[in-house]
């Protein structure tokens, strides 16, 4: 009978410690995730080909059978932070409140990847399956309120410029993923101080308005923006049934004032 095959242990410690890790099973998705996490944990500069090679134990260069570059690598990280949204049925009766919770979250998810969302000012078209879901669940949502195509079209685009915009500032207040309400209170006390030390007769406005220029009540403010922007397509909407013309932003009617 053979013996039994013994165990191969390293001969030293040192050996054992020289091992190369093993290697994550290289695909498109491992890569993607790989990438999410570095910018999670070092923001959006720190993301490169060969950083993401190195996470993964290989080359740069085997990395381009899966991704063809630094730009659309991050394209399809965008497009994974947009994963676990979840997607209303619209209702007519609750679509602007819909609309606005559905944007809280995609606000939320993109301000939690760091500084990701100065990487979405950059890619205002939706082209990736995530990103295609969240603008369907939108248009579905404006469609659910009676905006005829045109007035949700536009509003589309728009709600994702102020959703973006919105996101990169909240995510330039501080350095990690997810802002405390101590480190959003030491921001906003640094704006109140330096408002307060300009001088009150070139700028008399702005210093006797330096409590409501910086109120930080929870969603307020965004919410307020979303609540404008909702409405003004509501109008518009009204506005282009009344003239039953296609409607214009902007256009000045005989009278002088923009509707």
């Amino acid at each position: 009978m053979a013996p039994a095959a013994k165990p191969v242990r390293p001969t030293t410690w040192a050996a054992a410690e020289a091992r190369p890790p093993r290697r994550r099973a290289l695909g498109r998705d491992a890569i993607v995730e790989t990438a999410l996490g570095i910018i999670d944990a070092e923001g959006l500069d720190a993301l490169s080909m060969r950083r993401v090679a190195q996470e993964l134990n290989t080359g740069a260069a085997s990395l381009y059978a899966h991704v063809s570059g630094k730009e659309e690598l991050v394209e399809l990280v965008l497009d994974l932070a947009y994963r676990d949204l979840v997607h209303p049925d619209p209702d007519p009766a609750i679509w602007r409140a819909q609309v606005k919770d559905f944007l809280r979250q995609a606000r939320d998810h993109l301000v939690a990847h760091h500084d990701l969302a100065r990487a979405a000012l950059a890619s205002n078209i939706p082209t990736l399956p995530h990103q295609l879901d969240a603008a369907e669940t939108v248009l579905s949502l404006l469609r659910a309120g009676g905006l005829p195509d045109q007035v949700a079209a536009y509003g589309v685009d728009l709600i994702g410029l102020y959703l973006v915009a919105s996101a990169h500032e909240l995510s330039q207040r501080h350095s990690g993923a997810v802002a405390s309400p101590e480190q959003d209170q030491a921001y906003l006390d640094g704006v109140r101080a330096y408002f307060g030390s300009l001088p009150a007769d070139r700028y008399p406005v702005l210093v006797s308005m330096i409590d409501p220029m910086t109120r930080n009540e929870g969603d307020e403010r965004f919410d307020f923006g979303l609540d404008v922007i909702l409405a003004g397509l509501v109008a518009q909407a009204q506005s282009a049934a009344q003239s039953s013309a296609p409607p214009a932003l902007g256009r000045v009617d005989r009278a002088g004032d923009t509707p």
